[in-house]
């Protein structure tokens, strides 16, 4: 048998694209051993047979997958392989998103030059329903002079965790300095008070989804994470400003199913994105601009998953006030035969009177 060629860690670095350094460190971190190392000189030495694995390491790199899950997915089959690489770039297309539309969001308040504002004010109300078939609500809706929030529990210890999830929000609207908080820093504070709550539900192996406004006097500034929903009704027309972070909402981004579809599959209700105290929280965070007669929803998805949003549209426009809106659509839903427990917050926004 003829002596395997060995390549040295400079030729090895030309050949597969990684530095010196780099191999170097996956030496130590048993990611990419050399074939041979000089009990010497401690010089490293490949074969060409290692060149697929080095360029391999190379590529995942170059799209960010961290170093342990490199260690990960070349210890896998190329096909379960392969899953683990799109599994992990579709994760990372959902945190660009939401990064770009915070983005766009603090773009606009950062150049916004509209005149002095009118003072708003907002009247709300708030409905939870049982529904028809569970024997719990794990639903947490709450409305108050500057914080609008559902949560939707799920698994066993659902309730405390959608309880932990707003009252979280809730202390943070209790802050007396909050009124002295920049809209920009306010997303912050909301995305620190996510990451509160994620720990305290941590144990529970239950979670929830949280959508949540807070009010900062001419803005609206929005948190979002699972599959709950916020909406605003402008003009007659509806809207929807969050999106789901469920498993059928990204198929249906992908082409892969249509929104009907999506209504009646199977795994409707699997997330993957929500408080659940062992992944990071990443919530959606962005500034929504307010004008005089926008009419806001945040509900639970019991609601929207047995009234279609053309009901729901007509509800909003038609409805005389914010608590009218509210009962209307909990009762739409409990005709409907509410599977869920339904929650939903309407809030009006109005000028105050001079």
């Amino acid at each position: 048998m003829g002596a395997v060629h060995l390549l040295t860690i400079g030729a090895f670095a030309k050949a597969s694209g990684l530095s010196p350094k780099a191999l170097r460190l996956y030496d130590e971190l048993e990611l990419l051993v050399p074939a041979r190392v000089d009990p010497a000189t401690g010089y490293r030495y490949y074969t060409a047979d290692q060149l697929e694995r080095a360029r391999l390491v190379a590529w995942l790199r170059r799209i960010g997958l961290p170093l342990n899950q490199i260690q990960q997915v070349g210890a896998l089959d190329p096909e379960q392989a392969a899953d683990r690489i799109s599994a992990y770039w579709e994760q990372v297309e959902a945190e660009v998103e939401a990064r770009r539309r915070l983005a766009r969001s603090l773009v606009h308040w950062l150049t916004e030059k509209a005149p002095s504002p009118s003072l708003l004010i907002v009247d709300f109300a708030v409905r939870s329903d049982i529904g028809l078939v569970r024997e719990l609500n794990q639903d947490t809706a709450y409305a108050g002079e500057r914080l609008l929030a559902v949560a939707d529990g799920f698994g066993v210890r659902g309730t405390p965790a959608s309880t932990a999830a707003v009252r979280a929000l809730r202390d943070l609207e209790a802050d007396p300095d909050l009124h002295l908080v920049q809209a920009g820093d306010l997303l912050n504070a909301l995305r620190g008070a996510l990451e509160t709550a994620n720990s305290q539900i941590s144990g529970l192996e239950s979670g929830t989804t949280l959508t949540a406004m807070m009010w900062t006097g001419s803005k609206l500034a929005l948190v979002h994470i699972g599959d709950s929903q916020a909406y605003v009704l402008r003009d007659g027309e509806l809207y929807q400003i969050t999106h789901d972070h469920s498993v059928v909402q990204f198929m249906v981004d992908e082409g892969r199913l249509t929104s009907e579809e999506a209504q009646s599959h199977p795994q409707r209700s699997l997330l993957v994105r929500a408080l659940d105290g062992n992944s990071g929280s990443h919530p959606d965070v962005n500034l929504q601009d307010v004008r005089p007669d926008d009419r806001y929803l945040i509900c639970s998805d019991g609601l929207t998953s047995v009234v279609p949003d053309s009901q729901v549209q007509a509800v909003l426009r038609d409805a005389g006030s914010a608590d009218e809106a509210a009962g209307t659509l909990v009762a739409m839903a409990r005709r409907g035969g509410a599977p869920d427990n339904v929650s939903c917050v309407v809030a009006d926004i109005r000028e105050a009177a001079r």
